[in-house]
């Protein structure tokens, strides 16, 4: 354990929350204390030294991607739409989309959170360059500062519960292991998951600050917001309230901390929903933070301020009204919103069933071919057995019980992965803390044998086997089940569809709505000035049921959905991984007759440049 009297003589300021009885305090002792000490005052100053340093790396390496605004994912792209109507006088609560499925539109589900420092940072490089090259530099540089919160949310868990100086080692394990996580926060990943996840990290240094209200307030503040950007956290979020509940049971000296998340969670809900829910989503509906999750979030913190408050000295008392509260919370909402008891979209069965049911990421990580589940599943399962052996190790001593929360939410986490691959992101940051522990165990060992094979080679095989990186080296030094043939040319084909320089070429026709596949809709309206029908999102579901229905019927059937939708240009890119659905699953179909060359009087190919990927016909 770190000495915090020598600490104080030597110049460092002495706190007690800053000493970590963990696994192993502070690096090796021969670790010259030139290099220690720094690493343990001034680390708040170098971590964000360090993120300067990943987040230029990423920008320079990614350049070519940030010039030609290559938003790859559908929802970023429809991030930047919704960023653009904000800054041409689109209504803040007003989040509908009306290029797309014109002239109506269709509201998107978000909120306007994640909307802030993207248009923060147009605005501010507008002052220094064109208004479109702002936009790029925005695009490419807005993800990486969730990725800076992250950073430092994941040191200040490292150095309580690890050591003071074994923070630098969970940025390496989140930069080499943690390669779905790190997705998130890439330049032009712009949509929202790598706010949620910054929120998720923050939740677990709350979870751990041995300063009960303030830990307690982290907790509710970062969970009200990950609310308000969207619920795909709610069940970490709800593991987090768990987790604090269970902590109370076990010390009623608890009851400050659990206080201070109640009221954070009431009033930051409340607050959160008067200053980003869109008008949408006033509505009882089950898929955002609308009336129904803020009852759920003001009734809980109610409830566990009143529990708070009453704090009986007895656990089987307190551990008999945790359950109540829960059970109510539960009954209610089964009461109240029964419709919410299912799917949160809400969608048709047939559209679950052509679309949502199919989405590779809401698969288990099991149904998954080995070279993606392996790679996805391998730092989870380091980082939970860590958390288990530094619990066991912290069992007696003042940070068990913050050790023993990770352990929890890692554990969820892990098991999050056999529903849904998505979980992927979460379960590797939560990971890290685990695997930082194993590390601080292991490499004192290793470093300190007297032989010197033992010292380097050992060292080299404990980082790549605690960091979980031995998986995706092994997958590609070894080529372990790679991808067929067929799937390298439909990526391929795919990504020159969305490719930004192929697109452009169609502003050569005057704005028109241009009938094409889903996934293709929402890069079409933010590279060109045309409009499209539908975009991947299941509150646009009757538009995708009709694009569908019109690839895949006859001929007949799909004129009538295309002039009722009031298109006038039909936009095909042949081998696109979407159109392979529409030939596979119905042949003799629309599309599928399309493919084969079929020819009709009321559609009339139009010329496109050479090598043109697409297929544009004007529709009478």
């Amino acid at each position: 354990m770190i000495d915090i009297d020598q600490r104080a003589a030597d110049g460092g300021e002495a706190k007690p929350e800053d000493a970590a009885p963990g696994p192993h305090a502070g690096l090796p002792r021969d670790l010259p204390p030139a290099l220690r000490l720094p690493l343990e005052r001034h680390w708040l100053a170098l971590m964000l030294l360090a993120w300067l340093a990943i987040a230029g790396w990423f920008v320079w390496d990614r350049w070519t991607g940030i010039r030609w605004l290559s938003l790859g994912d559908t929802d970023d792209n429809m991030r930047l739409m919704q960023v653009r109507g904000l800054l041409a006088g689109q209504d803040w609560y007003d989040l509908r989309q009306y290029r797309m499925n014109p002239p109506a539109g269709f509201d998107i589900h978000w909120s306007r959170i994640v909307d802030l420092p993207i248009a923060g940072l147009i605005l501010l490089f507008r002052q220094f360059t064109t208004p479109a090259m702002a936009e790029r530099l925005a695009c490419g540089i807005a993800p990486l500062l969730p990725l800076g919160v992250a950073l430092v949310a994941l040191g200040t868990t490292v150095r309580r519960l690890v050591g003071l100086a074994w923070w630098p080692v969970a940025v390496l394990f989140l930069l080499v292991g943690a390669a779905q996580t790190m997705s998130m926060f890439m330049p032009l990943r712009i949509d929202h998951h790598g706010w949620q996840l910054a929120c998720l990290a923050v939740t677990v240094a709350g979870l751990c600050d041995p300063r009960g209200p303030r830990g307690g307030a982290l907790v509710g503040l970062a969970s009200v917001v990950s609310l308000a950007i969207g619920l795909e956290m709610l069940p970490y979020i709800a593991m987090a309230g768990v987790i604090l509940t269970l902590r109370w049971v076990w010390d009623a000296g608890e009851e400050r901390r659990l206080d201070a998340y109640a009221v954070s969670l009431g009033l930051g809900g409340a607050a959160a929903f008067a200053a980003f829910s869109s008008t949408a989503n006033w509505a009882l509906r089950c898929d955002a933070f609308t009336p129904v999750w803020l009852a759920v979030v003001v009734a809980a913190g109610v409830a566990l301020y009143i529990l708070a408050f009453l704090s009986p000295r007895a656990v089987i008392v307190r551990l008999a009204l945790a359950v109540a509260v829960g059970a109510g919370i539960a009954i209610g909402f089964a009461s109240f919103f029964p419709q919410c008891l299912g799917r949160p979209e809400q969608v048709s069965p047939e559209l679950a069933r052509t679309w949502l049911d199919n989405v590779r990421e809401a698969k288990p990580v099991y149904a998954h071919p080995f070279r993606v589940a392996f790679p996805i599943v391998t730092l989870p399962v380091v980082g939970l057995i860590g958390a288990l052996v530094a619990a066991w190790r912290a069992r007696r001593g003042p940070w068990a019980v913050g050790w023993a929360a990770v352990a929890l939410f890692t554990a969820f986490a892990t098991a999050m992965l056999a529903w849904q691959t998505r979980a992927g992101p979460a379960a590797q940051l939560l990971a890290i803390p685990g695997a930082v522990a194993l590390a601080a165990i292991a490499f004192p060992w290793i470093l300190g044998h007297r032989l010197m094979p033992v010292r380097v080679i050992g060292a080299v095989l404990a980082f790549v086997i605690v960091s979980g990186s031995f998986a995706t080296l092994a997958i590609q030094w070894l080529h372990i089940d790679p991808p067929s043939a067929y799937t390298r040319r439909v990526n391929a084909a795919t990504g020159e569809c969305m490719r930004t320089s192929r697109l452009m070429t169609l502003n050569r026709y005057p704005a028109a709505t241009v009938f094409t596949f889903v996934d293709l809709g929402p890069r079409l309206i933010t590279v060109t000035h045309h409009r499209a029908i539908a975009g991947p999102y299941h509150r646009n579901g009757a538009a995708i049921l009709d694009v569908q229905h019109a690839f895949s019927r006859s001929p007949e059937q799909a004129r009538a959905i295309m002039k009722r939708h009031g298109a006038t240009l039909l936009l095909l890119c042949p081998n696109m991984a979407e159109s392979t659905i529409y030939r596979s699953r119905n042949p003799g179909g629309f599309y599928d007759r399309m493919a084969h060359g079929m020819k009709y009087d009321w559609l009339t190919p139009l010329p496109l440049p050479a090598k043109s990927p697409y297929r544009l016909y004007r529709i009478s």
